[in-house]
């Protein structure tokens, strides 16, 4: 079975850092682009970061400078680390990875979301 599988998330106090990881696990021959979303309450999901297979990197305009994305290709894993932390960072934060699969066909997998809390 192919899945997605986020962990780290918590409760942290404005300023403290926090490094969530993403797992992709299964029968997965590669995987492509991977990303970081986040959905707050009454909001859409929005893009945090992204991360090519060879490495190269965006993000949202509000965590510049705070997060920064990486990626174990080795490990099929993906992290977020993200410092200087807000409480508007205060969302429910997805994971998402392109794995192309043993039939030749590239899928876009979700995780199921870990929570992340910033207080003031």
């Amino acid at each position: 079975q192919v899945q997605v599988v986020e962990s780290g998330g918590g409760l942290v106090q404005a300023g403290g850092s926090l490094r969530l990881s993403c797992v992709a696990s299964g029968s997965i021959v590669s995987i492509n682009d991977m990303g970081w979303y986040r959905q707050g309450p009454g909001v859409q999901r929005e893009l945090v970061a992204g991360i090519t297979s060879a490495g190269s990197t965006k993000y949202g305009d509000s965590v510049k400078g705070r997060f920064a994305i990486s990626r174990d290709n080795a490990k099929n894993t993906m992290y977020l680390q993200m410092d200087s932390l807000k409480p508007e960072d205060t969302a429910v934060y997805y994971c998402n990875a392109e794995l192309r699969l043993r039939n030749g066909r590239t899928y876009s997998y979700w995780g199921q979301g870990t929570q992340v809390t910033v207080s003031s």
